[in-house]
């Protein structure tokens, strides 16, 4: 199985470099951006195994970012982990609602958070949901009706 992608969506570089480390030491390639348009850039272009998403980032809000993310086909499968300061029941009400897969407040455990990640990565099966299959590079997306290849819609008639 291929090394897995894990983007950090995260204002203080001092959580950065401590999940950059936590993660890199599990054996997982770290992506880092400081704020929602990197994040959003990384995620298009690294098309990463799972996001860790803070809502309070400078600009655009975290959970802006979320709903872009969800909006767009060849985003939406990916999982996101919000990450934030942010504990009032009607905030994780509304990432849950926006489409986080999951929802861990600050202060929080590395290894706690790690074992989440693992968790939910087990759960998707490498990309085997109820909405999509994932074959190597190829992914279905029974929902769309679409096929992509590394994040590359391929273009098949109605038959096909």
């Amino acid at each position: 199985m291929a090394e897995t992608k894990v983007l950090v969506v995260e204002d203080e570089s001092s959580i950065r470099e401590m999940l950059g480390f936590t993660l890199q030491t599990a054996g997982m390639q770290v992506l880092e951006a400081p704020n929602a348009e990197q994040g959003w850039q990384l995620a298009l272009s690294h098309q990463p195994n799972i996001i860790l998403l803070d809502w309070m980032l400078p600009g655009v809000p975290g959970v802006s970012l979320l709903a872009r993310l969800k909006a767009n086909d060849k985003l939406r499968h990916i999982p996101v982990i919000m990450l934030t300061a942010r504990a009032e029941e009607s905030d994780q009400v509304q990432g849950f609602e926006t489409g986080a897969d999951d929802y861990v407040t600050k202060p929080f455990s590395p290894r706690a958070l790690l074992a989440r990640i693992q968790a939910l990565l087990r759960r998707l099966d490498d990309g085997n949901t109820a909405d999509s299959l994932q074959a190597g590079r190829m992914l279905l997306d029974s929902q769309s009706h679409r096929v992509s290849i590394d994040g590359v819609e391929v273009k098949l008639g109605p038959k096909e």
